[in-house]
């Protein structure tokens, strides 16, 4: 699938919302989730096509350096109406590729993706809701509290590098949420578990949304399964990066880190 761009905004030094309509956005069919993904195919520069391309055809017909980049990102909103789907991405200068495609990118390009799939949306059924997370999970944590019913209670911990770095969060009735600000030292890791280990959890069941980097994720999963006793079912938790590690290195490793994660509580 393909769509164009129609406006690129920066929210934060950070983050960069992208806005796409028209190209293949009329057959485009949302899962029901609120942590709905696309993979994203950014060419490298300099590549020999542009525009509209085919990713399969592309790795038939030219060598492996030419090869898009291909990354997962979680889609912020969709309008059915409009026809129009928002993804914010996250930005560090040149760094990276997607993210260093969006700060660059003006009105007219095209941005070339598979998907939406997805698999997260809040339970009706639980008592209250944790979402806790950084940067990467804050599109997925915000369209989750859109789809919450104003009564229901979430409790929400987010991890940023400073006030400027903050996302104003759809408004909610019963949100108690906390802004973790990073200090540029190796105690930075440990911010959102211990948040997590202090709260006083609310009475009844909860569902819980844990998404971000990857040790930081792993710590959060084995303190709710282990001390606060939540069953798998009741938490989606996935490590959507590695700190100190490239995203090609991470995709590596990232199904035997997440299968020693999954074999820590048993």
């Amino acid at each position: 699938m393909h769509a164009r761009v129609i406006s690129a905004d920066h929210l934060t030094p950070a983050m960069v919302r992208v806005v796409l309509a028209g190209g293949d956005l009329d057959r485009l069919e949302m899962p029901d989730a609120t942590d709905a993904y696309v993979n994203v195919a950014i060419p490298p520069p300099g590549a020999p096509y542009r525009g509209v391309f085919d990713p399969r055809e592309v790795k038939d017909q030219h060598p492996a350096q030419a090869w898009p980049a291909r990354r997962r990102y979680t889609v912020r909103s969709w309008d059915p109406v409009a026809r129009l789907l928002t993804i914010d991405f996250v930005v560090h200068g040149d760094v990276g590729v997607a993210g260093a495609w969006a700060a660059r990118v003006a009105p007219g390009e095209v941005l070339v993706f598979e998907g939406p799939s997805g698999g997260y949306r809040p339970d009706p059924g639980a008592d209250w809701h944790l979402l806790v997370g950084d940067e990467s999970a804050l599109p997925a944590i915000a369209a989750s509290l859109e789809s919450l019913p104003d009564g229901a209670p979430a409790v929400v911990r987010m991890v940023c590098d400073g006030p400027d770095h903050e996302v104003p969060l759809p408004p909610h009735a019963a949100l108690d949420v906390v802004w973790l600000h990073r200090r540029g030292a190796p105690d930075d890791r440990d911010l959102l578990a211990a948040a997590v280990r202090s709260l006083a959890f609310p009475p009844g069941r909860v569902h819980a949304f844990v998404h971000g980097e990857a040790e930081e994720i792993r710590e959060v999963r084995r303190h709710l399964l282990a001390d606060r006793g939540l069953s798998r079912q009741d938490m989606s938790c996935s490590p959507y990066w590695r700190r100190t590690m490239t995203d090609e290195a991470w995709r590596a490793v990232k199904r035997d880190f997440v299968a020693a994660m999954e074999a820590e509580v048993a």
